[in-house]
C-alpha cells in the first residue's frame, strides 16, 4: 500500500490556511520596513533586537543541510525537540480518537505530549536488554494508530536500537515512524536521516543540546519529507526560533571542529568512568551505553540518589521507570566531576551501610 501522507493528517489541519506574517510576505532584508509594526527606534538594550527574525531560519537550515547531508527543505527548526512532538500530535491525532505507541522505558515527553493533547497511548515494553520487539509493536497497530515513538539511543538506557528492528517497523507500519536522535553524534552508526528518501512515513529528531552544547537555546531539529516539513511549518508559531537562538546557532555551526573534539573528550571519559564504576563492589551493572550517560544499577537506588546531593553530586533517580528498579542514570561529567563522582559513591556506600 502507496503511503500517502494526507490521509494521516487531521481534516481541519489539511484545509487549515495558516497565519501569514510580514517576513512570509517580504522576504527580503534592504528596505524602509513599515510593514510588521515594529519599533523603529532600537530596543531597550544597547543592542537592537527590533526586528522579527526569519520564520524559517533559513541560513542556519543551509548550514545544517551541508552538516547533515539533506535538503534545507527537508529541516524543520523548533524551540527544543519537544516543539516537533507537540506538532506532530496537532497535525495527525485527533483527540480522544487517534493513538500512538510508546516503548518504554523511553523519553517522558511522548507520554505528556500526547496526554496534553488527549491522544490515547499503547505501551510495548522493550525487551529486558532493552530492545525493540518489532512483532509485538506491530500487533498493537490499529486503524487509529498514527505514530510509533522510538528512542535511539534509547533515554534513560543509552543502548542502541537494533536496526533492524526498526527498518521492520518502517516496512510494516503505514502511518508515521519517529525516530528520536537526541544522543547520536555519540553513537557509532548513522544517522537515519540517510533513509529520508527510501521512507516517506519517517521523521528524525535530533538536538543541539547535548554534542553541541547549546541546551539553553533550546533548538531542536525534525528532518523528513519535505511534505511533511511544510505540514510543520504550515501549523507552528509564526516566529518560533527567535533572532538571538539563529544568531548565536549560526556561529556555533561554523565550529564542527570543536564539537567533534568535544565528542571525543566525553567519550574517552565515559571509558575511563565506566572501568571505574565497574570496579566499585556495590554496583550491581553498568548498562552498555551509546550516548553520553550511564544506566547503573545500585542496591537502595533513592536512598543512594539522595545522599549523593548531600555530598553535592546530583545524578537522575530512574527507579521508579519501568525496567529501570534501582537504577540511577549519570552523565558522564569532566575529569575532575567524574572522580568526585566516584569518590562520593564510595562514601555514600558506606553511610548507607552505616545506617543499616
Amino acid at each position: 500500500m502507496a503511503f500517502d501522507l494526507n490521509s494521516l493528517l487531521r481534516p481541519h489541519i489539511a484545509s487549515l490556511k495558516p497565519y501569514t506574517s510580514a517576513r512570509d510576505e517580504y522576504t527580503g532584508k534592504e528596505g524602509i520596513f513599515l510593514d510588521a509594526n515594529e519599533n523603529p527606534l532600537g530596543s531597550a538594550t544597547d543592542e537592537d533586537f527590533n526586528r522579527y527574525p526569519d520564520p524559517y531560519q533559513w541560513e542556519i537550515k543551509k548550514r545544517l543541510s551541508k552538516i547533515k547531508n539533506v535538503r534545507p527543505e527537508q529541516i524543520f527548526l523548533g524551540n527544543g525537540s519537544d516543539e516537533a512532538i507537540d506538532l506532530l500530535f496537532r497535525a495527525f491525532c485527533n483527540p480522544g480518537k487517534d493513538n500512538v505507541i510508546l516503548l518504554p522505558p523511553t523519553y517522558g515527553m511522548y507520554e505528556v505530549s500526547a496526554s496534553i493533547n488527549d491522544v490515547a497511548t499503547k505501551k510495548v515494553s522493550l525487551t529486558e536488554d532493552f530492545q525493540l520487539d518489532p512483532e509485538k509493536v506491530l500487533q498493537q497497530v490499529d486503524e487509529h494508530t498514527k505514530i510509533i515513538f522510538i528512542c535511539s539511543p534509547n533515554n534513560p538506557s543509552g543502548n542502541k536500537i537494533d536496526r533492524d528492528s526498526i527498518y521492520q517497523i518502517l516496512d510494516q507500519f503505514n502511518a508515521l515512524v519517529v525516530i528520536d536522535e537526541a544522543y547520536i553524534d555519540f553513537n557509532d552508526e548513522p544517522s537515519f536521516t540517510q533513509d529520508l528518501d527510501i521512507y516517506p512515513n519517517l521523521l528524525v529528531m535530533q538536538t543541539l543540546s547535548k554534542a553541541w552544547g547549546l541546551a539553553s537555546l533550546r533548538l531542536g531539529m525534525a528532518f523528513a519529507s519535505e511534505e511533511l516539513i511544510r505540514i510543520l511549518n504550515r501549523i507552528k508559531p509564526p516566529y518560533n526560533i527567535s533572532g538571538l537562538t539563529q544568531e548565536f546557532v549560526l556561529k556555533a555551526l561554523q565550529n564542527e571542529k570543536k564539537v567533534k573534539s568535544m565528542i571525543q573528550t566525553i567519550l574517552q571519559e565515559k571509558e575511563r568512568l565506566e572501568n571505574e564504576l565497574e570496579k566499585l563492589d556495590f554496583v550491581q551493572k553498568v548498562y552498555p551505553s551509546h550516548a553520553n550517560f550511564f544506566l547503573v544499577k545500585v542496591p537502595q537506588a533513592t536512598e543512594f540518589y539522595n545522599q549523593l546531593i548531600n555530598h553535592k553530586i546530583i545524578v537522575r533517580n530512574r527507579s521508579k521507570v519501568q525496567l529501570c528498579e534501582d537504577c540511577l542514570r549519570i552523565t558522564i561529567g569532566t575529569k575532575d566531576e567524574n572522580e568526585a563522582l566516584i569518590e562520593a559513591m564510595n562514601k555514600v556506600s558506606k553511610e548507607i551501610a552505616v545506617q543499616k
